[in-house]
């Protein structure tokens, strides 16, 4: 048994201290760049002005003869970008696969103290995280690194989100999950080959009319993914981590993707993976709060004073409870709004 007093100790000699406390700064997207692509990698510096995250991907859509080219090209990009506010990730190989050891090995030893996290796809259990956890502090060890790399996991097999619990409190790294549809579908033996969003197969109907058996019923379709956010946001929320939605796959239709990212949105994540730079924007937009609702919980908040008690707004009752809904949507915006004028500027702030 580990007692919990060591929890927060270094895994290595001459690691860094793990953190007590993983920071929160807006990732309403996290883009995704191929480092193996010179034109790709070239507008980086561009795309890091305008991104909240920019993830250099290792692993899928890079081809087997491609791994060590993204590696090196990410390796890089991180030398030669100044990337501003903007964070800097990377999707190293899942763990079973021949590239993973070497993309941690060489990428925390020449650019550890530039990466902010580390993506590990196909997380199960909290063992694959403990493994990551011990080889990171001590390559962070051996590389003099002063500031403990994060970890973020992929929720991409029915095994990871059985244990999705355990994996969000394996490790003090952990920075948060991420929805990975794609591959789930493939775990659960689900049978739809969409890259996340709907499906006009899931539906409810309404009953029939029994004085017209042949009146027309009405369906709507259903989120295929509800109990899955729903259990990842529960996850990250008991153990102060973030949670993701993943990728969208249909880039044409912006419409579905901008109402699967407020679905995400309005649950509790906190961003979703950009594929194409079109929604880079629709994820700005959807993750950074409504300007009525933020202008809205600020007038709560001053009318409540201390927070206690109960008081009528325009016809409706607000109390604690409600003052606290407002404070995550007012924070949010003042973080958001330390990057952004614009937002700054309508927020009021």
């Amino acid at each position: 048994m580990r007692s919990p007093k060591d929890f927060f100790r270094p895994l290595a000699l001459g690691a860094p201290q793990p953190l007590r406390e993983i920071p929160f700064k807006p990732s309403r997207m996290i883009h995704f760049f191929d480092p193996s692509n010179p034109k790709m990698a070239g507008k980086v510096p561009d795309m890091a002005k305008k991104c909240d995250v920019l993830l250099g991907n290792l692993e899928d859509a890079i081809r087997a003869d491609n791994k060590i080219a993204a590696r090196e090209g990410l390796i890089k990009v991180a030398n030669e970008t100044d990337f501003g506010h903007c964070q800097l990730w990377t999707r190293v190989n899942s763990l079973d696969s021949p590239w993973a050891l070497d993309d941690l090995i060489q990428l925390v030893t020449s650019i550890g103290d530039k990466l902010d996290v580390i993506m590990v796809p196909k997380v199960e259990g909290p063992w694959d995280i403990h493994y990551v956890d011990r080889l990171l502090a001590q390559l962070e060890a051996r590389a003099g690194i002063e500031k403990p790399l994060q970890v973020h996991a992929i929720l991409e097999t029915a095994l990871g989100v059985t244990n999705v619990e355990e994996i969000c409190g394996a490790s003090p790294r952990m920075q948060g999950l991420s929805l990975g549809p794609a591959d789930l579908a493939a775990s659960r033996r689900m049978k739809t080959t969409r890259v996340g969003g709907g499906h006009p197969g899931y539906v409810v109907r309404t009953d029939p009319d029994e004085s017209d058996e042949n009146a027309p019923r009405p369906t709507a379709q259903q989120d295929l993914w509800h109990y899955t956010i729903a259990r990842m946001v529960d996850a990250c929320a008991a153990h102060g981590i973030l949670p993701y939605y993943g990728p969208f796959g249909d880039i044409k239709d912006t419409v579905a993707c901008e109402d699967q990212f407020r679905n995400a949105f309005l649950m509790g994540c906190v961003g979703a993976w950009s594929l194409h730079p079109v929604q880079i924007d629709i994820a700005k937009k959807v993750f950074s709060p409504p300007v009525d609702e933020v202008l809205w919980a600020k007038r709560v908040i001053a009318e409540m004073g201390d927070g206690t008690g109960a008081v009528m707004i325009d016809g409706k009752m607000q109390d604690d409870a409600t003052v606290k809904q407002c404070r995550v949507m007012v924070s949010l915006a003042e973080m958001v709004a330390e990057t952004d004028t614009d937002l700054k500027k309508a927020y009021e702030l």
